[in-house]
């Protein structure tokens, strides 16, 4: 597993990464969120994170009736 501060810098990557890759940096950082052995401060900081990235991400793909 990838070290905390690697998944969020992988999520900052997140706009510039093929689709492939950036589904594998979300895969990194969904596996973190769920290891209680990282601290919460870096749980947080990566939720946020991705949380804002699949914001963004249903912001520029999902037109008319299409959900995300």
């Amino acid at each position: 597993m990838k070290t905390p501060q690697e998944v969020l810098e992988h999520l900052e990557q997140l706009e510039k990464a093929g689709t492939v890759q950036s589904a594998l940096y979300r895969e990194e950082a969904q596996e973190v969120l769920a290891d209680d052995s990282i601290s919460l401060k870096w749980r947080r900081a990566i939720a946020d994170r991705l949380n804002r990235a699949n914001h963004d991400l249903g912001l520029h793909t999902v037109t008319g009736d299409d959900s995300y």
